[in-house]
C-alpha cells in the first residue's frame, strides 16, 4: 500500500512537473529579443505580411522589431515585394468594390484586402505591390501601401491635363510607376498619345515635365529607376532620374519592321531582361507558330544586350501594362522556359515553350460571349497562367 501510495505522488508529481514545463515552454514572450529580431529578419526578407504577422502576436515582439509602417515608403524591404495585385477586368472593379486580390507569386498565397481608400480612386500603376491612384475628382495623386496602410499624396495632375494631356483618352489610360528620390519617393507618369513624361514628389508643390516629344511602348520600374522603350527609335532609355546621355541600349533591326514587333523588359530575378516578340518564325517549325521570340538582357552600366537562349526554369508574362517573371519550381501549374503572351483574338492566353519550341493554346473565348456588356464567362478552369 504505501509502494502504491508513492507510485501515485510521484505519478501526480511528474505529471504536474510536465504540464509545468509545457506551460513555460509557450511562453513566447519571452524569447530574447536578439532571437526574435534573428527570425523576424529572415520572415522580412521573404514576406512583409509575414513579417507583420510575427509583429501582432504579442507586445515585447511588437516593441523588439521595427515598424514596417515607413512614412517614407522608400524602404523596400518593408514594400510587399512579390505580390502582384489582381485586377480582372471581367470582374468589379477595385475602385467600386473597394478591394483588391493580391496573389505572391512564390508562395501562391492570396490575399483580398479590403481598401476604403480606394473610393472614388483609379488605379493608374503598381511598383513593388505599392498602388499609384489617382483621384477622379481632385487628380491628385496617392501612393499607397495596400498592407500597411501607409500612404503619400502628391500634387494634382490638372495643370498637366488641361495644358499638356488634352486628349481624354491618354487621360484614362495613363500609367505610373514609382521610383526613389533623395528624401523618399518619386511618382513617374506617362501617356498612350501624348509624347510627353512629368515626375512629381511629396514634397514639392507642382509635377515637372522630363521629357517631351517622348512617345513609350513600355516601361519598367528596377532597382529605383525607370526604364522604358521609346515607340519611334526603339531604343531602351533611362527615364528617371533624369540623365544626359539617357540611351542603353538599342534593339536590333533584324526583327522586321517596327510595327510587326512588340517589345518588353521585364525584371527578371534582380536583372533586366528584353524580350522581343515578332513574325520572322522559322520554317521548320511545325504547327500553330502565331509569333517567335528573342531575348537579351540589358546591361546598364555597360549599356549593352547580352543574348539569351533560355529562360531556365523561369517564365515570363508579357502585357504592355505589367509584365511578370515568376519560377515554375515555385508553381508547379506553370511551365518553366516559357512565355506567356495574349492574342486580341479568339486566343486570349497562349504559350510559347522555348524547350519544345512549341505554341500551345491555354483558353479560349466562348461563343456565348457577350461583347456588349464586356462579360466573358469562361469555359475552360482557371489556371494560375490565367490568372497572371
Amino acid at each position: 500500500m504505501a509502494d502504491s501510495g508513492r507510485k501515485r505522488q510521484c505519478g501526480a508529481f511528474a505529471t504536474s512537473v510536465a504540464c509545468k514545463r509545457r506551460a513555460h515552454g509557450r511562453d513566447w514572450t519571452s524569447l530574447p529579443s536578439d532571437i526574435t529580431n534573428v527570425i523576424a529578419e529572415r520572415l522580412l526578407a521573404e514576406d512583409v505580411v509575414d513579417y507583420m504577422s510575427l509583429r501582432s502576436v504579442c507586445a515585447p515582439w511588437r516593441a523588439s522589431t521595427a515598424s514596417p509602417r515607413d512614412p517614407t515608403l522608400r524602404d523596400v524591404r518593408f514594400r510587399p515585394r512579390g505580390w502582384v495585385a489582381l485586377c480582372d477586368g471581367d470582374g468589379v472593379r477595385p475602385a467600386d468594390a473597394c478591394q483588391v486580390n493580391f496573389f505572391h507569386t512564390s508562395t501562391s498565397r492570396r490575399l483580398r484586402v479590403r481598401l476604403p481608400e480606394l473610393h472614388d480612386h483609379r488605379i493608374v500603376g503598381f511598383t513593388d505591390g505599392l498602388l499609384i491612384l489617382l483621384n477622379k475628382s481632385t487628380t491628385a495623386v496617392r501612393v499607397l501601401h495596400p498592407f500597411t496602410r501607409v500612404f503619400l499624396d502628391l500634387p494634382p495632375l490638372a495643370p498637366v491635363f488641361h495644358l499638356l494631356v488634352k486628349d481624354i483618352w491618354s487621360r484614362a489610360w495613363m500609367e505610373a510607376a514609382v521610383c526613389w528620390s533623395c528624401t523618399s519617393i518619386a511618382v513617374v507618369a506617362w501617356f498612350p498619345n501624348v509624347p510627353v513624361v512629368v515626375h512629381a514628389e511629396p514634397t514639392r508643390p507642382r509635377w515637372c515635365v522630363i521629357y517631351r516629344g517622348l512617345q513609350l511602348w513600355t516601361a519598367l520600374p528596377f532597382q529605383g529607376r525607370l526604364f522604358g522603350i521609346r515607340k519611334d527609335t526603339r531604343q531602351i532609355i533611362q527615364l528617371y532620374p533624369h540623365l544626359p546621355y539617357p540611351v542603353v541600349a538599342c534593339i536590333p533591326n533584324s526583327f522586321g519592321r517596327p510595327n510587326m514587333c512588340d517589345c518588353y523588359l521585364v525584371d527578371f530575378g534582380g536583372r533586366m531582361l528584353l524580350t522581343v516578340q515578332h513574325r520572322i518564325i522559322d520554317q521548320c517549325l511545325e504547327g500553330w507558330q502565331p509569333f517567335a521570340f528573342a531575348f537579351f538582357l540589358v546591361n546598364v552600366h555597360q549599356r549593352e544586350l547580352v543574348p539569351v537562349d533560355s529562360l531556365g526554369d523561369r517564365a515570363i508574362f508579357l502585357n504592355k501594362d505589367r509584365c511578370l517573371c515568376v519560377s515554375a519550381k515555385d508553381l508547379p501549374s506553370i511551365s518553366g522556359n516559357s512565355v506567356y503572351f495574349s492574342l486580341h483574338t479568339t486566343d486570349p492566353v497562349a504559350v510559347h515553350s522555348l524547350s519544345k519550341r512549341t505554341c500551345e493554346r491555354t483558353s479560349t473565348f466562348s461563343l456565348i460571349h457577350n461583347f456588349k456588356e464586356r462579360i466573358r464567362p469562361s469555359v475552360k478552369r482557371i489556371y494560375v497562367s490565367r490568372v497572371l
